[in-house]
């Protein structure tokens, strides 16, 4: 009987990382995105647009603070950074409220929002936890147009921040 136990665990320890190696790998336990007007993930998640792994999940786009790109710097979401990938345009008039949807809430620093790369709007959360659902009315700042709008959540007790990109037509 002994001979078989130790046969057994011996079976079951070499099978067992070839099992866990080829199980599917969950999502990360991740965190949040603009889902009005919709962002370039909320696109793909709802199928306006073909995407890559995003569309399974649209609030994983996180990135050192800092970053300047739809993807967060994320090489598997690299698709957000394509401006030719025909997304939509959302009409807004000289302002508009950002939704954000969080599906897991941290400490936040701020929320950032940019037009074609330049600052146009900055919420200070004081390192409060937000809730589920967050809102912020931006002032476009006299823009017309279409532009590109990234927003930033950077979290307060980590490096890192999280990224969406949403396009618009001021004044459409």
């Amino acid at each position: 009987m002994n001979k078989k136990k130790k046969l057994a665990a011996a079976i079951g320890a070499g099978i067992a990382p070839v099992i866990a190696l080829t199980l599917p790998a969950g999502s990360a336990s991740a965190h949040g995105y603009v889902d009005s007007p919709p962002s370039r993930q909320s696109q793909c998640a709802a199928g306006t647009v073909e995407c890559g792994d995003i569309k399974y999940e649209p609030q994983s786009v996180e990135g050192p603070k800092g970053l300047t790109s739809c993807s967060g710097g994320n090489s598997r979401f690299s698709e957000l950074d394509d401006d030719s990938r025909g997304w939509a345009v959302t009409d807004v008039g000289s302002s508009t409220t950002f939704n954000w949807t969080l599906t897991v809430q941290h400490a936040t620093s701020t929320w950032e929002y940019y037009a074609d790369g330049k600052k146009i709007a900055e919420f200070d959360d004081g390192g409060q936890t937000p809730g589920a659902q967050v809102s912020h009315d931006v002032d476009f700042g006299g823009l017309s147009g279409q532009h590109k709008i990234l927003a930033v959540w950077n979290i307060a007790d980590t490096s890192n921040a999280f990224y969406a990109c949403v396009d618009v037509n001021i004044g459409g």
